[in-house]
Parts: C-alpha cells; sequence; structure tokens
C-alpha cells in the first residue's frame, strides 16, 4: 500500500468511525494512473450493506460537470457553438425575452433562468417534456451576462433541452455513448438511473433531521431569491434523493455515481480523450465571478464547471463541481490530478472533501 493510499484509508475511516459520515469512497488519479481507491462505511445504514468502489452514489450537482462534458463533446463536432443562442435550437424558450440567452450563459450561470415555474413539484420535474415547457416560458431574472446566479436545476433541464433537439435523443443515452461506454464505467454512471439498478445505490441519510432543517429554513426572510428559484420540496434531501421517480428521472442537473467513475471522467478530460485539451482550456481559462444572485456568496464559474477547490489552496487552479451534502470532484491541469470524493450522508458544506483533498494535495507536493 502507498503511503497516499494509506493515509485517505485512515482518514475515511476516522470519519466514519466519529460518526461524521456514514459512507465514503474516493479515488484519485495522476496522470490517468490510479493512486488512490479508498471506501469505508455502509452504503445502507439499514442492511448494513457495504460501500464499495462500484456503488453508485446520488452525487447531486457533481452531475453538472457530466452534463456540461457532452455539451463540449458536441460542440466540438459543431452541432452548436458556445455563443449559438438556445432559442436557435430550442424556439419555444425565446419567450419572454430569453431570445439572447446563449450556451455560454447558461453554462457559465449567467442566463437570468435560475428559477423553476412557480408551483414546480418533484413530479413535475421528473416530467421532462412538461419542465421544458414551463422554463420555456420563463420570464428572467436579469439580462444575460449581466449577473451571476446559480441555475440549480435549470442549468440540467436547458442544456439537457439543448442537447436533444440537436441529436434528437435524451441526453440520458448521450451520456451512456459518449462517455460511460467509451470509458468503461457502465453501472456507475447515470443521469437517470433505472429502477431495476437502484437497490446498488448508496442510501442516503440526512445529517441533520428534517424538521430541524425545516425551522432553520422558516427562520429566514421569506423573499430571499432561493425561495423564488425553487420550492423547499426540491432541496435536496434523503427523502427527495431516494424517491424511485427522483433517482429514475433525467435531472442533469445532478447525477448518480462512483467516485471511480468520476475521477476517470476527470483524467480523461485532462488526456484529450473526450475532447482536445484546447477545448478543456477555453472552458476553464476564462471564468466569471461575482456574488451568486440565488445564495449571495462569491462564485468563479467556467464553461460549466467551478474553478478551484474552496478551502485547498493548492488546488486553486482546479475545476470540477461539487454537490448537495459534501460530495465533490475535481480535475486539476497543474499536477495532472482528478480526484473524486463520494458520501451518502447529507451534511451542510464540504469539510469532509477538504480534508480529503488536502491530505491528497500535500502528498503531490512533496
Amino acid at each position: 500500500m502507498t503511503d497516499i493510499q494509506r493515509d485517505v484509508q485512515d482518514a475515511v475511516d476516522r470519519l466514519v468511525a466519529s460518526g461524521a459520515e456514514r459512507g465514503l469512497q474516493v479515488h484519485v488519479r495522476v496522470h490517468g494512473e490510479p493512486v488512490v481507491d479508498a471506501v469505508a462505511g455502509v452504503a445502507d445504514p439499514a442492511s448494513r450493506r457495504e460501500m464499495t468502489p462500484a456503488t453508485p452514489v446520488y452525487g447531486w450537482s457533481m452531475g453538472k460537470a457530466l452534463t456540461a462534458t457532452i455539451v463540449h463533446i458536441l460542440a466540438e463536432r459543431r452541432l452548436f457553438g458556445y455563443d449559438t443562442p438556445v432559442a436557435e435550437l430550442w424556439p419555444e424558450f425565446a419567450a419572454r425575452g430569453k431570445g439572447g440567452v446563449t450556451l455560454r450563459h447558461v453554462l457559465n450561470h449567467t442566463a437570468g433562468v435560475p428559477g423553476l415555474p412557480p408551483g414546480t413539484t418533484v413530479e413535475d420535474v421528473c416530467d421532462w417534456d412538461a419542465i421544458c415547457a414551463g422554463i420555456a416560458d420563463l420570464e428572467p431574472w436579469w439580462e444575460p451576462g449581466k449577473e451571476i446566479g446559480y441555475h440549480a436545476y435549470t442549468f440540467g433541464h436547458i442544456l439537457g433541452e439543448v442537447v436533444r433537439r440537436a441529436t434528437g435523443k435524451p441526453i440520458s443515452r448521450v451520456l451512456r455513448e459518449e462517455i460511460t461506454e467509451p470509458l468503461d464505467l457502465d453501472g456507475e454512471l447515470y443521469f437517470g438511473m433505472p429502477e431495476s439498478e437502484q437497490h446498488r445505490l448508496a442510501v442516503l441519510e440526512d445529517a441533520v433531521p428534517p424538521e430541524q432543517a425545516a425551522a432553520a429554513m422558516a427562520d429566514l426572510p421569506p423573499d430571499l431569491p432561493m425561495f423564488r428559484a425553487a420550492p423547499m420540496e426540491l432541496y435536496p434531501t434523503a427523502a427527495l434523493g431516494n424517491r424511485a421517480d427522483v433517482l429514475a428521472a433525467d435531472i442533469p442537473a445532478g447525477g448518480k455515481m462512483s467516485a471511480r467513475a468520476m475521477a476517470r471522467v476527470y483524467a480523461a478530460l485532462l488526456a484529450g480523450e473526450l475532447v482536445p485539451l484546447e477545448r478543456v482550456r477555453e472552458a476553464t481559462a476564462d471564468p466569471v465571478s461575482g456574488t451568486d444572485q440565488v445564495f449571495s456568496v462569491p462564485s468563479t464559474l467556467g464553461l460549466g464547471y467551478s474553478i478551484g477547490f474552496p478551502g485547498v489552496e493548492e488546488l486553486a487552479g482546479s475545476f470540477g463541481f461539487g454537490g448537495a451534502g459534501g460530495s465533490y470532484a475535481c480535475a486539476d491541469p497543474g499536477t495532472g490530478l482528478a480526484f473524486a470524493f463520494t458520501k451518502n450522508r447529507l451534511t451542510d458544506g464540504f469539510d469532509a472533501a477538504v480534508e480529503i483533498g488536502g491530505i491528497v494535495a500535500r502528498h503531490l507536493a512533496v
């Protein structure tokens, strides 16, 4: 066992033994070669089914990087460009003044369409045609490109519908054909996961009891933009993320994946396997920064990827995406690192990912 594998395994074992986490996966590649494959804890607290390297986890917004990568693959084939208006492929999207929204705006979360239609239910989000029709009829919050604001759900459906219009295929099929099968990741990478496969998933649990979280939300001002963006029933919780209909639906603002699969995807991006390196550099070299208009936090976003690993200074040049509950994955061109960390206990922030990422970064610096 190498020092880096031992130190990461010790750390994830401690996190589980302390009760801070339930089940964890870490996979790390450097210049394409695996150097860490660590797991700890259980995938299902009720049955005590163990977490394994192949266990898919609902990584929430980690899946945005998969959607973005599909867009880059299709842009490389000239099906569209970053400055192509969304409405050029999806004419209905031009309604209510959105004709100037481009794919670039959607990728870097400046499109001005961060919220779901009022009254959207969980069932609506699982109905592709219904939710896309609702999004197409939305009025933008700001002129495209003028502000930055996290498009939590709409990022996936807007880009997913563009992909469908450009290819004639649902984005889940494009994911399989363009990423899952070429990288030999069958069974470990999904948008919509068939119900027949869902027994393999890690079962999510909330670190904070739902009633306690709801009480904290009730103390916030009711006019906050985050409450305009989506109803509370659509904010990430174990109850939402364990629903069979949610897991089966194509909701490409999120995804179900193993850490091993996500690290392989990022390693492929660094190696130019999925798109040329020039396109990866274009997607990450000129990010937009500002105060997020939905969550009022600083944000730096490239074309579909967040820039930097908050809390790990050594990886400030990385690009990737985290997910609600604390999972995180990224690539660092400077070191050749592809890093992925998944977990099934939903906590606030990325403290555990930062701890593991710091261990990895320190080993790479030696």
